[in-house]
């Protein structure tokens, strides 16, 4: 049992509308699938916990039930972040080599790197990623990796991600209060993209659009590095919020609505289609043309992408889109929006589709757990990363005495 449960990878992704715990196992052959469980979000208020209590309880329901299904208990994980809190920037910064030209070493690129991390924040805000977009060594850039380079300077542009720290700290306080050590906080976008996106969208520019239930999280890709991150404070809920008003009917029964006859794009809905509506108290149903249903939901569709096509712009990225948009996420099932996509930001877009992990259900499969899946397939990722890294250290420490 010890032996599995040091391969196990863990997360917990606390959304707006649900949470989700994801069990996999680190073998030689890559990531399996081992259990999950699901419940719904408790306290929790636009991505942030609102009453510690309710989350803490969400998440303990979604281990256990984690737990029973992977047949093991789960005592580490990696939280997944999200909500209008994050905020992202690009920094700069760099080192003197010396005197004279010399090679570049490891210490050398993290003491760069660190230097771009010294980015002047407020009290009330931590650092949760700093991603390097490309080394300099000599003023000659787009550097993937400067190791062994000889140079007499070397900088690095870097992508600053931020979150407010008592909305992470709250978050971690449910996580351990339900019985779990967190490793790591990540963005959860940055999980997405390794679900959804391949090499190539990475390359040519891509933005990835998780249309969560309170809030839309945004990440920007060009030449294989993270350019620009964001938020946008409209999600899946303002939609089910607009129907209930407009349709003047439950919130529950809004929801079940949307999602069994909503459209994006008015004009798509044949004409003459009804939709059996209830009505609030005890006033009897009414039928209700589905063509309302759409006039109520294209609108705050297209606010959504112009809000997201005016941040790119005003970040520098709008035109660097080569491969366009993914969307993923519960909000982009609604029929029609990816077309919506395309004509508000004016480039190629297309629902995203998750790259499975061996034994992992059909269910999971579906854009609404992308985040979940991808946060394991990020974890993982980063896990064997690290260890190549201290193989490489122990390797060179061996190397020095064996040489003495």
């Amino acid at each position: 049992m010890a032996k599995v449960t040091e391969n196990i990878v863990g997360i917990v992704d606390v959304g707006s509308a649900k949470t989700c715990v994801l069990i996999g196992e680190a073998t030689d052959a890559g990531l399996r699938y081992r259990g999950h469980g699901m419940s719904d979000s408790r306290g929790m208020r636009k991505g942030a916990i609102a009453e510690l209590d309710k989350a803490t309880a969400s998440i303990q329901r979604a281990v256990e039930e984690a737990e029973d299904s992977a047949g093991f208990p789960l005592e580490r994980a990696t939280l997944g972040i999200g909500g209008p809190h994050i905020r992202g920037v690009n920094s700069r910064g760099g080192i003197v080599l010396g005197s004279r030209p010399r090679e570049i070493n490891r210490d050398d690129v993290r003491q760069a790197v660190e230097r771009a991390r010294s980015v002047s924040l407020p009290p009330d805000r931590q650092t949760i990623h700093l991603l390097p977009q490309e080394f300099i060594v000599d003023e000659q850039g787009s550097i993937q990796d400067p190791a062994g380079m000889i140079g007499m300077r070397l900088e690095v542009n870097a992508h600053v991600i931020t979150a407010a720290t008592g909305a992470t700290q709250s978050l971690i306080t449910a996580a351990n209060r339900a019985g779990l050590h967190v490793d790591d906080v990540v963005f959860e976008p940055l999980g997405c993209a390794d679900a959804t996106l391949d090499c190539d969208e990475r390359e040519l520019g891509v933005c990835l659009v998780d249309i969560g239930a309170g809030s839309t999280e945004v990440v920007v890709f060009y030449e294989g590095a993270v350019a620009h991150t964001g938020v946008i404070p409209i999600g899946g809920d303002h939609f089910t919020n607009d129907v209930a008003v407009g349709m003047r009917t439950p919130l529950a029964d809004a929801d079940k609505i949307k999602r069994l006859f909503g459209c994006a794009i008015v004009t798509s809905i044949p004409e003459g289609n009804e939709v059996e509506t209830p009505s609030v108290g005890d006033r009897p149903a009414r039928l209700v043309p589905q063509r309302m249903l759409g006039e109520i939901l294209e609108p705050r569709a297209r606010e959504l992408f112009e809000m997201l096509r005016e941040q790119l712009r005003q970040a520098g990225v709008l035109e660097g889109l080569g491969a366009g948009c993914v969307l993923v996420g519960g909000g982009s099932r609604l029929p029609a929006i990816a077309e919506i996509a395309e004509q508000v930001m004016r480039c190629p877009a297309r629902l995203g589709s998750i790259n499975g992990i061996p034994r992992m259900p059909a269910a999971l499969a579906q854009s609404d757990f992308a985040s979940c899946v991808g946060l394991l397939m990020y974890t993982h990722r980063a896990r064997v990363g690290r260890c190549k890294e201290e193989q490489g250290v122990k390797a060179r420490l061996r190397a020095l005495f064996v040489g003495a």
